[in-house]
This record gives structure tokens, C-alpha cells and sequence, in this order.
């Protein structure tokens, strides 16, 4: 590796050394590790894998993406990508974090999001569609997560769990949350966010989740494996905004894909109910069907857990 004096680095960048100085110690405090001394020079050892736009832009120029904001720390990605829609942000528009200190799942849950070991993306669409499209659309994410691990690692069989997990083993590594602003005919915007455990090392006990590294038992690259999902996300989205066919193409290519949508024993939580049975395909709207001891139940909401 190459060791570069702080001299040359100053003359470079037409500063000073002390200059270069902090600004080496900015690098380290965001994981660069900069081996060396003002009095010997410096070496890069290693980057650290961070979600830049820099390095992912030039990875996404065929697709929609191309308007990205990345934070090294931020409340939840989701609630900036609203707030940023609501303020007329573009469609399109990507929000990466390293860190989430308030991240969300569906409904009151929340998504654990520790520093760089994960992805934590949402994106603003604003598709030509009713508001009873947005489902179709949560599916869609969901093969497109699906894919994007495929991409990466074609060992990996992740399973898609209805409506918007994908499980590895039966746990969890992957949670798509899907919001919207319509009115009662039109879609204003959508925000789709997907978080993937990707590097973490461990899980508390009680918590049913996996990550892509505890799975293949190596490191995986978050630039790659975002830049894959993002292509792929503009892909099925694509497709669905421009293809009158698209929709039954997704139902038909979730339910081939997922070993929840037909012939799992479940039971379903609702509105602080619950009821059992036997899931029976999707409809035509991408709402799951039950078998029950009563007959067919339509499950519109609510939490799937295997029986």
C-alpha cells in the first residue's frame, strides 16, 4: 500500500498539514482507517462501507434513482421521505441512513438499526395509480428485495411472508413499510421503506430476526446489495406503472415465490382478534385468503403467524 507524506497531501489539496491533520481525523471518525503520522505519512488501510452517493450514483444512471440523500444518523428514513414528498420532492428521491435512532416497522413496531451494519433506504414515488394499488405495489417490494439477494449471493432462499417481510430460516431479515398521501381516487405519493439486516453479528434472543451475514457467515457488500435492490425496485415499478398486466404478473410471482400464500397453517391477529386456518392464495387486490372452519376469510390487515 502506498504511504503518501502530509506534506504531499497539503500541497495537493492547497491546505495546510494541520489541515490535513483534522481532516484525516474526520475520515477515521466515520470508519476510514488511515493508518499513519503527520512525521511519516499516511496510508489507506481500508473504506468503510458506507452508502454514499458518490458511489452509488453512478451504479443507478438506468433507473429513477438518481436523486439520493444519504445521513450518517437520522430519526427514521421514512419520515424524511414523507416529510420530502409533502414538500414536493421529486420521484425518485432515495433517503439512506448508516444509523436510524427511531425506526419503524408496520404498525406500532420498530425496526432496529444499528450504525452501518444494515440497510436503511425509502423512496418517493408518485405513481399514476388508485390508492388500492399500493398493496400490489408492497408485494412488488417485496419480490424486488427477493431478487436483489438473489443477485448477490444466488445461494441465499429468502421467502416472502405476506405482506411485507421476507424471512431466511423462518426469521425475519427484511421489513418493507409502505405509506401513502391520496385522496380518494388518485395517489399524491407512496414512500417505500425497506430495511435489511445485512451485517449484524447477533440478535437479542428474543427477537426472531436473522441477518445475510449470520446466513452466509461472511460480510456483504451494502453498496452492492443496495445499488441491486434499487435497480430491481425500478424494475417491478416500472413495469406496474406502464403495464396493464403487470399487477396480475406480481400476485402471480408472489404467491409462486412465497410458502405462506397457499396451504400454511396460520393463525391471524386483527383489531385484537384472531382467527385460524389454512391461507388459500391471494384475491385479485393482493389481500391474503384464509380457509377457516367457517369458510373463506379475506385477511385486509393484521399480523400472519405460522400455527
Amino acid at each position: 500500500m502506498v504511504v503518501v507524506s502530509g506534506t504531499k497531501i497539503a500541497q495537493e489539496i492547497s491546505s495546510s498539514r494541520s489541515e490535513v491533520w483534522r481532516l484525516i481525523q474526520q475520515l477515521r471518525s466515520l470508519g476510514v482507517d488511515v493508518a499513519g503520522h503527520p512525521a511519516t505519512g499516511y496510508q489507506l488501510r481500508s473504506m468503510p462501507d458506507l452508502l454514499l452517493p458518490e458511489i452509488l450514483r453512478p451504479l443507478l444512471r438506468s433507473t429513477i434513482f438518481v436523486d439520493l440523500h444519504h445521513f450518517y444518523k437520522i430519526g427514521s428514513t421514512n419520515t424524511a421521505a414523507m416529510a420530502a414528498a409533502a414538500d414536493g420532492a421529486p420521484e425518485g428521491s432515495v433517503f439512506l441512513a448508516e444509523e436510524q435512532t427511531a425506526g419503524r416497522g408496520r404498525g406500532a413496531s420498530s425496526w432496529q438499526s444499528p450504525r452501518s451494519t444494515g440497510i436503511y433506504c425509502s423512496v418517493i414515488l408518485r405513481p399514476k395509480l388508485p390508492p388500492s394499488d399500493i398493496l400490489v405495489l408492497s408485494l412488488a417490494a417485496g419480490l424486488a428485495v427477493q431478487a436483489a439477494i438473489q443477485q448477490v449471493d444466488s445461494r441465499v432462499k429468502a421467502d416472502l411472508k405476506w405482506p411485507n417481510d421476507v424471512l431466511i430460516d423462518g426469521r425475519k431479515v427484511c421489513g418493507i413499510l409502505t405509506e401513502m398521501n391520496a385522496e380518494a381516487t388518485r395517489v399524491r405519493y407512496i414512500v417505500v421503506g425497506v430495511g435489511i439486516n445485512v451485517n449484524q453479528a447477533s440478535f437479542p434472543k428474543d427477537l426472531p430476526a436473522t441477518s445475510l451475514r449470520l446466513v452466509t457467515g461472511s460480510e456483504w457488500s451494502r453498496v452492492e446489495l443496495v445499488a441491486a435492490l434499487l435497480k430491481s425496485l425500478d424494475r417491478e415499478y416500472s413495469q406496474l406503472v406502464s403495464d396493464p398486466q403487470a399487477r396480475e404478473s406480481i400476485l402471480a410471482r408472489f404467491a409462486e415465490k412465497s410458502s405462506w400464500i397457499v396451504g400454511k397453517s396460520v393463525r391471524i391477529e386483527e383489531n385484537g382478534s384472531g382467527f385460524e386456518g389454512t391461507t388459500e392464495g391471494l384475491d385479485e387486490r393482493g389481500f391474503l385468503r384464509v380457509r377457516t372452519a367457517q369458510g373463506t376469510q379475506t385477511v385486509l390487515s393484521g399480523t400472519v403467524r405460522e400455527k
